[in-house]
């Protein structure tokens, strides 16, 4: 899962970050509306946290930002602002949660799990595509009823194809997805290609279909057709 943090008090942000990271998101942060918005422009997230009162702006303007890019990435305000007007106006320009600072991050790890349950896999705590199964709270990947063992890597790639099944995927967007800011770490598309290779083995190897197809010209696309 890609999480993109706007919070201008550092220690918080990095505090966040550090959390997430563990949990195994990628997490890219921002501490002003328009590195934010530079950053919602460029790249694609699963989920947007956003503290309301920025240095050049406030968290409003970037959800009103994102619903003009027509965008699917779920938002999460976080502030020390408990007005009530506050969380009515996120909630209706397309906020999906508000939390009041302080919090604990805990607190803040289970509502992004569960946005992203509801808004990707329809609220369901295992996801299921055919003999695939995918329990998110635990990482655990079953084939055909058989406990499958996938490097991170692999596990985000599989839980991204998930949540595009039957979408052409970009090389590209695949990187940007598995590496975040770090993409150039990747070193080109080998590693992506690499990646593939080793999930696709491992899904055959337990039973799978061969559910990862090859699209010339632009990338992969996860698809039983």
């Amino acid at each position: 899962m890609k999480v993109l943090v706007v919070e201008d008090e550092q220690g918080l942000a990095e505090s966040i970050t550090e959390y997430m990271v563990k949990d195994g998101y990628i997490c890219e942060t921002a501490a002003t509306f328009r590195e934010a918005e530079e950053k919602i422009h460029l790249y694609t997230y699963d989920c947007v946290i956003v503290d309301l009162t920025l240095p050049d702006g406030n968290g409003f303007q970037i959800i009103e930002a994102l619903k003009k890019l027509i965008a699917t990435t779920g938002v999460i305000i976080i502030s020390a602002r408990n007005a009530l007007e506050d969380k009515l106006k996120g909630l209706e320009i397309g906020s999906d949660d508000y939390l009041t600072k302080p919090f604990h991050l805990s607190e803040l790890n289970a509502r992004v799990k569960s946005l992203m349950r509801r808004r990707q896999f329809g609220g369901h705590t295992e996801i299921r595509f055919q003999e695939i199964a995918v329990v998110p709270h635990t990482r655990k990947v079953f084939v055909t009823g058989q406990l499958t063992t996938l490097s991170r890597k692999e596990y985000d790639l599989l839980l991204y194809f998930l949540s595009n099944v039957d979408v052409a995927l970009t090389k590209a967007s695949i990187a940007e997805h598995l590496w975040g800011d770090n993409i150039d770490s990747a070193d080109s598309f080998d590693m992506v290609y690499s990646h593939i290779k080793n999930l696709r083995r491992k899904l055959l190897e337990k039973g799978s279909a061969d559910y990862v197809q090859s699209i010339y010209g632009i990338g992969y696309k996860f698809s039983q057709f």
